[in-house]
């Protein structure tokens, strides 16, 4: 390992080191005492016969032979030692003896579920602790990371242990990360306040798929995207135990490399332009969440085919930078969370709630004062369909759609527009009466609304975000889509672009520049297992439209730096880029 460090060193590459800290497979099989237990005896991870890791606690003596591990790295290499990366970090609801005994002692009961979570959370924040004085007794200005292959809003609780953040998602495996994951993510961790790195791989599907290749497309993908939500960007490979390097994995890693140069001056310390943020469901448990909510992702295709400019937020955000906070599906509002929302509103913010975010705890009353519409209870049918009033048919026809599942039945306040109103179908689908294959046909108007709006405030009755997620079918943005022109009528960006195009805005303070990043290469499902991009799918002609707080003195691509025509009208830039061959740079400077 000497070797390999001295030889990076040679060419000005840092050299964190890795410690595989949840697993261990020599201390498992010497001391499977240490190994995580279920509530039933049976141990976290695989079987006997079953090969696979096997999950180690971190309330177990396991913890002292990883403390004499690490310091052995510090005495070995030193200096030579650039950062610690601690890998598969976390903790399950552990029965072992250990936890058992630490559950006794802090008055804990070990047959409630919640009790057990609660452990776990307070073991995993103790071993963090523990570690970080353990490497900062030998370094006190090395790199340190706990890798969990998911950040959301459980890490503030040890955020302090971290330099900074590393997004850890490779989205071959349709049920692994998958293309959504790090999209999402990176958009809330990004406000962390501390530096990001995106982390994908070189393989076709995941770690350990030797002699899997990604497509360079794809490899460019994950790329130039962790660049465009101002991440850094790291590939992973794994060693070959023979300790040669694959020539023709760094040749494409090389490939991809090469053009992140040439990028990188437009994408250094950005900072992410916003109009729009969305509440996740995971800031209201604490708990880490490698599976994102459906309301999450699907809130996220939404606002990214509509090519808004978001965040991801949980309650601890600060969201007077925005314009409009989203409240995705189900998010019980407590009273901390409301005093917070109803100051946004209060200092002009807005707000678009869906089914039962907004709710009070009980699910009884909307807590938000803002939000125009009084709830009655759940919908009597399911499915329901919906017609969009004749103002409000943007993308739609006059229906009636089907949307898909049961909603909340609401009453509009005073003063509130409605927008779309719901239908009901003749009965619910039973074995007693049916119709045809699938749902039951629509009879006439239920007697309430789907989409209701006021100055301040929209909400829509069905979980539209999970069911977007779910179904994918279009009314439902449109939907969406009506109702947030009305909360925000001057947008960061319009574009003709395809929904298929992703679209960032970046600021660089010095020098004074907006990045505007355009993104097309398209996710395919050519297989069961895996999602690929083989090819960049190039567009042509893509205008836009980009609100800038000054007239720029010019506009170009970079990296060419080919300078391009725009209009300045309305405080907003318009310009047309000729051609997006699956990345481009528009630079307002």
């Amino acid at each position: 390992m000497r070797k390999q460090i001295e030889a990076c060193h040679a060419v000005d590459i840092r050299t964190p080191i890795y410690i595989s800290a949840g697993f261990d497979e020599w201390a498992a099989r010497l001391h499977p005492e240490w190994v995580e237990r279920t509530p039933e005896g049976g141990i976290v991870g695989a079987g006997p016969l079953q090969a696979g890791w096997r999950k180690l606690c971190f309330n177990t003596p396991y913890v002292d032979y990883l403390e004499q591990q690490t310091t052995e790295v510090f005495d070995k290499f030193g200096d030579l030692a650039h950062g610690i990366f601690f890998d598969i970090i976390s903790q399950s609801p552990c029965c072992c003896k250990w936890c058992l005994e630490r559950m006794d002692r802090e008055g804990l009961d070990p047959e409630d579920s919640m009790d057990r979570m609660s452990n776990a959370n307070a073991v995993l924040k103790g071993f963090k602790q523990r570690m970080t004085a353990c490497v900062r007794k030998h370094s006190a200005t090395c790199d340190l990371f706990y890798n969990s292959g998911h950040v959301g809003p459980y890490i503030r609780q040890t955020l302090d242990n971290y330099t900074h953040l590393e997004l850890e998602s490779l989205p071959g495996l349709r049920d692994g990360w998958g293309y959504e994951h790090f999209p999402i993510t990176v958009r809330f961790a990004r406000n962390l306040g501390r530096d990001i790195l995106g982390m994908t791989g070189k393989f076709q599907t995941t770690w350990g798929d030797f002699g899997g290749f990604k497509d360079q497309a794809a490899l460019e993908y994950d790329c130039f995207g962790a660049l465009a939500y101002g991440a850094k960007c790291s590939i992973g490979d794994q060693l070959h135990p023979s300790g040669a390097i694959c020539p023709h994995t760094y040749d494409l890693i090389g490939s991809v490399y090469r053009q992140v140069a040439e990028k990188q001056p437009w994408c250094d310390d950005v900072t992410a332009v916003t109009e729009l943020a969305v509440l996740t469901p995971e800031s209201l448990d604490g708990v880490s969440h490698t599976g994102l909510s459906p309301a999450v992702r699907g809130a996220y295709r939404m606002l990214e085919e509509l090519h808004y400019q978001f965040d991801i937020v949980d309650v601890e955000n600060d969201y007077s930078q925005y314009k409009v906070l989203i409240l995705p599906d189900e998010l019980p509002i407590s009273i901390a969370l409301q005093t917070k929302i109803d100051a946004f509103v209060a200092n002009g913010g807005r707000i678009l709630a869906t089914h039962k975010a907004g709710l009070a705890p009980d699910e009884q009353t909307f807590v938000l004062r803002a939000l125009p519409v009084t709830p009655e209870g759940d919908s009597d049918f399911d499915p329901e369909y919906v017609v969009a009033r004749e103002n409000a048919r943007m993308g739609m026809h006059s229906g009636p759609y089907c949307l898909y599942g049961r909603g909340l039945r609401v009453i509009p306040r005073d003063g509130a527009t409605v927008l779309a109103d719901l239908w009901q179908p003749y009965f619910n689908r039973t074995y007693r009466h049916f119709c045809s294959h699938h749902q039951t046909p629509y009879q006439g108007e239920a007697g309430y609304p789907e989409t209701v709006v006021s100055e301040k405030a929209a909400y829509l009755a069905h979980p539209l975000f999970s069911m977007y997620h779910q179904y994918g079918a279009r009314v439902f943005r449109h939907l969406v889509q009506n109702a947030l022109v009305r909360l925000l009528p001057k947008r960061l960006v319009e574009t003709n672009a395809p929904t298929t195009a992703h679209i960032s805005l970046n600021r660089q303070a010095d020098p004074d520049r907006y990045v505007l990043h355009i993104l097309h290469y398209i996710p395919e499902g050519r297989s069961r297992l895996v999602e690929t991009i083989e090819e960049a799918i190039p567009l042509y002609d893509v205008s836009l439209r980009v609100r800038l707080p000054h007239k720029p003195e010019t506009v170009y691509l970079a990296p060419s730096r080919e300078a391009l025509e725009f209009d300045w009208s309305d405080g907003c830039a318009r310009v047309q880029v000729p051609k997006v061959h699956g990345h481009a740079m528009v630079v307002f400077e």
